[in-house]
């Protein structure tokens, strides 16, 4: 029979060996400081083999003194000074176009120096991964630019807005990104980069470890969830107890059963039982 503690260790090794990328904190996981990953994503949603990217952080906070401040999932550099933000949206009402907007902008004030011209201002990409396809035209992939209404020419002012839709998961490159993106096992992954980092985190006791935070917070939504059904079942307990308390007294003033059952909404079994005490 198991322990208390080993039931749990086994319930939360299952809890993180269930998780994918689409799981934004799991995503994280897998691109902290893992360039080579991070490098894999950016090719290919960007359709750029020649990306190298120098670092990469996990939910870089970037301060407003203004406004609005943010907290960024992931952001990456590349060799060329490129910023790249990713964040992964599983609801719809987290990918609305102006938080893009905005994303995009507060790039924009942070990596330009005091001192520097316009000009050196580094291009910034914003991608927004979507479990569903917020924009609604079917497209894999939508690549959003700045355009110069009269002639439709790329206004080139080095700003740049994807949304990446992952229901479209066919064989291309982009389509086997999107299903890496909901596999939870190492082996059936199909780029070498995420299998070894998955492996690492779902099986090794280091890996684990460095999901600690995880593992708080599923513990953390374990308990919200059992202390809502507590609550819950208290107050339908308490309900259910006025119910009874009012069947007796409509009972008590000789109310026939089957109008006791109609205001009472206590099925006609309940209220006969309470019946029979009553004249017992």
């Amino acid at each position: 029979m198991q322990t208390k503690e080993a039931s749990q260790e086994s319930e939360i090794k299952q809890v993180i060996r269930s998780l994918c990328m689409m799981n934004n904190r799991f995503m994280n996981f897998m691109l902290d400081d893992n360039k080579e990953a991070a490098q894999v994503f950016l090719r290919i949603i960007l359709g750029d083999d020649k990306i190298k990217v120098r670092n990469v952080r996990i939910q870089s906070f970037i301060q407003n003194i203004y406004g609005h401040s943010s907290q960024l999932d992931i952001l990456a550099q590349d060799s060329e000074g490129r910023y790249f933000n990713v964040e992964v949206q599983r609801s719809d009402e987290g990918a609305p176009a102006r938080r893009a907007r905005f994303y995009s902008s507060i790039l924009d004030t942070h990596f330009l120096q005091p001192s520097k011209l316009y000009e050196e201002l580094p291009d910034t990409y914003v991608i927004f991964i979507t479990e569903n396809d917020v924009l609604r035209d079917n497209l894999p992939l939508y690549d959003i630019r700045r355009t110069i209404k009269q002639n439709a020419r790329d206004f080139e002012d080095g700003s740049h807005i994807i949304y990446v839709n992952s229901q479209c998961r066919d064989d291309t490159a982009l389509g086997k990104l999107m299903q890496d993106l909901y596999c939870t096992e190492p082996k059936n992954l199909h780029y070498r980069e995420f299998a070894e980092r998955m492996e690492f985190l779902k099986y090794s006791k280091e890996g684990e470890e460095k999901m600690t935070d995880v593992i708080e917070e599923y513990a953390a939504r374990k308990a919200e969830a059992v202390a809502k059904e507590a609550a819950k079942e208290a107050a339908e307990a308490m309900a259910k107890e006025k119910k009874i308390e009012f069947a007796k007294d409509l009972l008590a003033e000789g109310e026939s059963i089957e109008r006791t059952v109609r205001l009472s909404k206590l099925s006609e079994a309940e209220v006969r039982e309470l019946a029979s005490k009553l004249t017992a």
